[in-house]
C-alpha cells in the first residue's frame, strides 16, 4: 500500500525563478457570485448590482464583476501552487485590472516566479515575489499582480498533521 500526500504549497528551496504554475481549475464567475461578493464586502456600486443602471449608464453597456472578485479568485487558486506553505503573505505590490469581467466569464490563472532571497534575519526562511495573470476564456488577461510570500525552508517546516492516526484504514 502507498500513501500519497497531496502538496499544497511550496518551500523556499521548490520555487525556481522563471517557473510558471498554471493553476487548476478555472472558475466561471455567475452573477451570483459577484452580487454575493458585493455584498459581503459591502459594495453596492450599480455597476455590479443594477442590470438597467450598468445598460444604460455605463461605457461597458452590462454589469461589470467586482475587480477585488477577480483577484480573489485568482489569488486563492494560486494557493495551492505557491503560499500553501507559507508563513505569511507579506504585500502586495501591484494589483491592476487589465479589462473588464462580465458575469459568466470564466477566470484563469497563471504564476510566474520573478525572485527569491534568503531571509537576513532567519535562517529557517525565505522571500519569494511572483506574479499573477489572470485571463478570462477568450484568452483576454483581466488581472495582473505582484506579491512577495514568506516561505519555510524544507528543512524547517513544520509536520503537517491530521487530528487521527495512521491507523484509518486498518
Amino acid at each position: 500500500m502507498t500513501i500519497h500526500d497531496r502538496a499544497f504549497g511550496r518551500y523556499f528551496e521548490d520555487f525556481e525563478i522563471g517557473d510558471i504554475y498554471r493553476h487548476w481549475p478555472g472558475k466561471t464567475i455567475t452573477e451570483y457570485d459577484d452580487h454575493l461578493f458585493c455584498m459581503i464586502t459591502m459594495n453596492h456600486h450599480p455597476l455590479h448590482s443594477n442590470a438597467w443602471f450598468a445598460e444604460h449608464e455605463t461605457v461597458q453597456g452590462r454589469n461589470v464583476v467586482v475587480g477585488n472578485l477577480v483577484y480573489s479568485l485568482a489569488l486563492g487558486m494560486s494557493v495551492p501552487d505557491v503560499s500553501g506553505s507559507c508563513i505569511a503573505n507579506l504585500e502586495v505590490e501591484t494589483l491592476q485590472h487589465k479589462n473588464p469581467t462580465f458575469h459568466g466569464d470564466t477566470i484563469y490563472a497563471e504564476t510566474k516566479v520573478v525572485d527569491k532571497v534568503e531571509s537576513r534575519s532567519r535562517q529557517d526562511r525565505g522571500i519569494v515575489t511572483v506574479e499573477t495573470k489572470a485571463f478570462n476564456q477568450r484568452g483576454e488577461e483581466v488581472c495582473f499582480f505582484r506579491r512577495k510570500v514568506m516561505v519555510w525552508k524544507t528543512a524547517s517546516a513544520p509536520p503537517r498533521g491530521r487530528p487521527y492516526g495512521d491507523d484509518a484504514w486498518d
